[in-house]
């Protein structure tokens, strides 16, 4: 995952910051508590394609 491009990606939602989950390859966000995967290398930035995290998830990100 190109490191400028994280720099720039923002939560769609609610315009928060993302983590990058490399083993998962996903983006995650604690303030919706959404993961949006990456396929292929491109970030999938939609929320209906996002999974919902775990409390656990949530807490890991704080």
């Amino acid at each position: 995952m190109d490191k400028h491009l994280l720099d720039i990606l923002v939560d769609p939602v609610t315009k928060g910051p993302l983590v990058y989950d490399k083993k998962k390859q996903e983006l995650l966000s604690r303030s919706s508590r959404l993961a949006y995967p990456i396929r292929d290398g491109i970030p999938v930035m939609l929320p209906e394609e996002a999974r919902e995290l775990t409390p656990e998830e949530v807490e890991a990100l704080r």
